[in-house]
């Protein structure tokens, strides 16, 4: 049962991933109806995440101490700032500088600093044998926000369009519906009790910090070492990729793609709901093992099936499983550490897990250029998956959260 806050948080968490989700529809549309070169957008596009990512882990090494509400409310503001100034202006210099150091996303996935303080703060109003459960419901909600969000923002702007506004300013009022959701995020977070902030606050003389981080910063730098790992080789085989492989392999057109990414991503919703059940029986480091090794197996065997069917039916039971250690992930991060290091914690891995993941697509765009290499990505990504999986399990077998100590 959620308190008042975590309800706030799970609120809050629909609203930016609905808000991700419209903008990502319409970025690269409205940057080019706006006059910008393809040069342009991708410099924009890259600086955003730059910036998104720098600006992620400056303030979540401070949350803890400056105050989690308070960190929040900074990040709706950078929010407001990204969407208001691309809405206003066509100036590029002014775009680029908004994009930089405001907060949006080109993908519709996670950026800033919401994701590893909001988790902090989830997890300081529940119960520890409650906090994967809430992790769960608070993935699969961000999950379902996105996909309505995305939805919404191609319909905004088509219906505006079908009623005689030009593209131009029709994308414009996405991006203004952006910023205006982040003013409703910023209000939101003004109803977060002092129950989500840290229960201690530890000196800074007698413990020093690095990133925000004191007793569990060597911890948490392993698992983040293993997290990038891991997100490199899914890197490898991102979504875009694999409806490319399907339409050079099987002649898959756009549509049918579609509708297997619908199935994969629903599924992979559903998954996290039964990680849940699962690291209750066996914990969560085995969940996140056990469910993740097969699932890498799965996708080793995707480019030797001989038919599409087959190739479609592996790659759903494959992700049937293999989101189910998101939830669990996060869980153990934030169960390990102090309290008054989570967003920290929480911050740091996802950093690490974004930069792992950026250089990966380059590596499957080079092998791509080769058609007899062009299944290597999944046997890449499979083994060194595979090596993330039993390099965790070795390492952090025997240190358990509290929930499962003395089982």
């Amino acid at each position: 049962m959620l308190t008042p806050d975590g309800r706030w948080l799970m609120a809050t968490r629909m609203v930016r991933m609905f808000a991700y989700g419209l903008v990502s529809v319409v970025l690269a549309l409205y940057l080019a109806a706006a006059g910008l070169t393809e040069n342009q957008i991708g410099l924009l596009l890259t600086l955003t995440l730059i910036g998104d990512t720098v600006i992620a882990l400056w303030l979540t090494a401070r949350a803890d101490r400056a105050g989690r509400r308070r960190t929040l409310q900074m990040s709706a503001g950078l929010m407001i700032l990204a969407g208001g100034v691309l809405a206003l202006t066509q100036n590029y210099g002014l775009a680029l500088l908004a994009a930089t150091l405001g907060v949006l996303s080109p993908s519709g996935g996670e950026v800033g600093a919401f994701l590893p303080v909001e988790q902090a703060a989830l997890t300081q109003t529940i119960a520890d044998e409650k906090r994967t459960s809430a992790l769960a419901w608070y993935q699969l909600a961000g999950s379902l926000a996105t996909a309505l969000g995305a939805l919404a923002g191609g319909g905004l702007a088509q219906v505006l369009q079908n009623t005689g506004t030009a593209p131009l300013e029709s994308y414009r009022a996405v991006l203004a519906a952006y910023a205006a959701l982040g003013v409703l995020l910023l209000l939101m977070f003004t109803r977060l009790s002092k129950n989500v902030e840290p229960l201690v606050a530890p000196s800074p003389v007698t413990r020093p910090l690095t990133l925000g981080l004191h007793r569990s910063r060597n911890m948490v730098f392993k698992l983040s070492a293993l997290f990038a790992l891991d997100a490199f080789g899914s890197g490898l085989v991102v979504q875009s990729f694999f409806a490319y492989w399907f339409y050079v392999r099987f002649g898959v057109e756009p549509a049918m793609i579609g509708s297997i990414f619908f199935g994969v991503n629903f599924l992979s919703g559903l998954s996290a709901l039964a990680a849940v059940w699962l690291a209750k029986k066996i914990g969560l480091i085995n969940t996140m093992v056990f469910t993740h090794l097969p699932s890498n197996v799965l996708l080793m065997l995707v480019p030797l099936m001989p038919t599409l069917p087959l190739a479609v039916l592996l790659l759903l039971v494959r992700y049937s499983i293999s989101q189910m250690d998101v939830p669990t992930r996060q869980s153990y991060t934030l169960a390990v550490v102090e309290p008054d290091e989570r967003s920290a914690a929480s911050g740091v891995t996802s950093v690490a897990r974004t930069v792992g993941a950026a250089f990966a697509p380059s590596l499957t765009g080079a092998l791509l250029a080769n058609p007899l290499l062009a299944s290597t990505p999944f046997f890449l990504a499979g083994a060194l998956k595979i090596i993330y999986d039993l390099s965790l399990w070795r390492s952090f077998r025997a240190l358990k959260p509290p929930e499962e100590i003395g089982k």
